[in-house]
């Protein structure tokens, strides 16, 4: 079954002729601008953490080796 041009939605030109785009202005207060902050100190605590993590058990190791 085929639709017709006016059937059921309107065009996207009807839709937003009357449409006027408003200017969202960056509040500090308001967006947050320290959360990527704490999101760069969680990830570089994190790679710390693994490398720590990493070390030791290769330290534990010893000889050993490891089946995959």
């Amino acid at each position: 079954m085929q639709k017709k041009k006016n059937d059921i939605t309107p065009d996207a030109g009807d839709l937003f002729k009357d449409w006027e785009p408003e200017v969202v202005e960056y509040d500090p207060e308001i967006d947050g601008s320290d959360e990527h902050k704490i999101r760069d100190e969680m990830l570089e605590e994190k790679e710390h953490l693994k490398d720590a993590i990493t070390k030791l058990k290769e330290k534990n190791r010893g000889d050993r080796k490891i089946r995959r």
